[in-house]
């Protein structure tokens, strides 16, 4: 036999060993992070859920879900081991880093845009982009002012702020 004969079976054999060693790294890596858990630490199982280290016994972990939430798995069920920072990112919504100090921007262009004069009611109108004669335009625009309430300014920030509140409720659409 030739060596050209016995290369493919030779490439097969290399990749195949190669792809063992490399799954190999990956569970030893896994029984690692599982081993270093400890008491305290926010954990993802490979479920998806969210939960804190109550006690890690030899083969079972105790989860604390929730207020009198406990929750008994096996320590194989453990899909990550996270940080402080990133438990805290994920479940509750805290940001831990020198950006969250800066000034913030608003979700949507509305501060940017409000102006001291509460009067001016026609920036509320929508807006008609077809062609139109001069009366009718002049009757339409008459009819905008007559129809938007005085205090119309403080209706568009009490829905601003009625917004705000549910979102902060909410607790973002991150936590969900």
């Amino acid at each position: 036999m030739s060596l050209l004969t016995l290369l493919p079976f030779i490439v097969l054999i290399g990749a195949m060993f190669l792809m063992t060693r490399s799954a190999k790294k990956k569970q030893q890596q896994a029984i690692d992070m599982r081993n270093q858990m400890q008491p305290g630490s926010g954990v993802r199982t490979i479920g998806g859920m969210y939960a804190t280290v109550k006690e890690v016994s030899e083969d079972t972990v105790l989860l604390d879900a929730g207020p009198g939430v406990e929750l008994l798995f096996a320590k194989n069920s453990i899909g990550a081991v996270l940080t402080d920072d990133e438990y805290n990112r994920i479940v509750h919504g805290i940001e831990h880093d020198l950006k969250s100090d800066a000034d913030v921007v608003p979700d949507d262009a509305s501060s940017l845009t409000e102006t001291d004069d509460s009067s001016d009611a026609s920036d509320d109108a929508p807006v008609d982009f077809g062609k139109k004669d001069a009366a009718d335009t002049a009757e339409a625009s008459a009819d905008t002012v007559d129809a938007e309430p005085a205090d119309a300014g403080t209706d568009a920030a009490d829905k601003a702020k009625t917004d705000e509140q549910a979102k902060k409720s909410d607790g973002g659409s991150e936590a969900k």
